[in-house]
């Protein structure tokens, strides 16, 4: 059997909702054992967000489901007295923390950083927030949609008809877990070399940004404002979403050869030497002229048949599907993106798994997302509280 690469690295996983899980579910695939921490009366807000309302009351909420895959769950109100000290107790043997409250808030509990590392110097501290623990907006509330705003990425999409323009899924959520998870990674390296461990600052407006780092680099090294361009693509032209006899097409035809290649494949060998079309950066300016041109062929055929001539030519192209096509397509079966996995008293259901592939440390779904306290007496057990201990700290309402 091969070892999972963060196989013995324990997690205590006090997130919830989407950025933090987010960062937990890569280290659970990757074979860390995550407990997750959540409070008695309904664990994790996830639990009940999602569109069937029959696993929302079960606190098994489709939100939830797909984060958490891998891990164990415990019950634990960290305001009660008992509660900090069975939390303490279990940082000892941690090995990572992962929070993500607002700023301020594990200090009021008594569990921050300088408390918890006098406890295990080895200990890696991960504090995900929306902008970070210091600063003018330090202590602001912040969803996913509130920095997609404020970190200009709203902005920057849409053309002139629909602008700001949200993304379709939570980009900035879920780019602050992964920016999280790499940052967990790279503090288990350096504690591997130095034996240190350290508190990790990550902000989802920090994590954003640098995503739009060509969009940026235009601004601050070129002076040149975001243009508004749809589905266009900004660096090349033809490159971005264009009309088909029966539906759109993706072209990005960023190389000139990949541009000449366009033309011979549609049938316009003219437009190759056209002056308004010749030259790259002429066809750029010159991109509302060229779209009719090319869609006048494209229209003639499906788009099934301009892919696979397009492709032939090595001209970047593809259909434009809608997810359920996208997840079903033989490729992403193929590269088993999705996996099965199943959940007691529903079935299975299909999750996200480890999209990395090592060949000697594979990562792979492997248990469902766990019932709320669903480990309580494994893990407190092996903290020594009997059974008796146990219910009496249910009856208090400490787990």
């Amino acid at each position: 059997m091969s070892r999972k690469i963060l196989q013995g690295i324990k997690v205590l996983d006090l997130t919830n909702v989407l950025s933090g899980p987010f960062t937990t579910l890569h280290l659970a695939l990757l074979g860390a054992e995550v407990i997750k921490v959540e409070n008695p009366k309904d664990g994790d807000l996830a639990r009940k967000l999602g569109i069937v309302p029959a696993l929302n009351k079960q606190l098994m909420g489709t939100s939830f489901l797909a984060q958490n895959c891998n891990k164990q769950s415990i019950t634990l109100n960290t305001k009660a007295p008992e509660g900090k000290d069975l939390f303490r107790r279990l940082v000892l043997d941690a090995d990572v923390v992962v929070e993500n409250f607002r700023p301020g808030v594990m200090a009021r509990l008594g569990l921050d950083y300088a408390t918890l590392s006098a406890l295990n110097p080895r200990l890696i501290y991960c504090a995900i927030s929306g902008f970070g623990q210091t600063g003018p907006d330090a202590l602001k509330p912040a969803y996913d949609q509130i920095i997609q705003g404020l970190s200009g990425e709203m902005a920057v999409n849409g053309d002139e008809r629909l602008s700001p323009l949200r993304t379709g899924f939570p980009v900035c959520d879920t780019v602050g877990g992964l920016n999280a998870a790499f940052a967990v990674m790279a503090a288990l390296f350096h504690r591997e070399r130095t034996g240190e461990g350290q508190f990790i600052d990550v902000a989802l407006l920090d994590s954003i940004m640098p995503l739009m780092g060509w969009v940026a680099a235009n601004l601050l090294i070129g002076g040149e404002q975001p243009t508004l361009m749809g589905n266009d693509n900004f660096t090349a032209a033809p490159s971005g979403t264009f009309c088909t006899q029966d539906g759109h097409i993706n072209i990005a035809a960023n190389k000139q050869e990949q541009w000449e290649a366009v033309c011979d494949v549609l049938g316009v060998p003219e437009l190759k030497t056209d002056p308004r079309f010749q030259e790259r950066d002429t066809r750029k300016k010159n991109r509302r002229e060229l779209t009719p041109l090319l869609e006048a062929r494209l229209s003639q055929k499906p788009t099934g048949f301009w892919v696979m001539e397009l492709n032939l030519k090595d001209v970047p192209s593809g259909e434009i599907l809608g997810l359920e096509a996208a997840l079903r397509q033989p490729q992403v079966e193929h590269r088993q993106v999705l996996q099965k996995v199943p959940v007691a008293g529903f079935g299975d259901i299909e999750v996200f798994g480890l999209t990395a592939r090592f060949d000697k440390t594979p990562g792979a779904v492997e248990t469902p997302p766990p019932t709320l306290g669903e480990h309580n007496a494994q893990v407190y057990g092996a903290l020594g509280l009997s059974e008796a201990e146990q219910s009496e700290l249910k009856a208090k309402g400490v787990i």
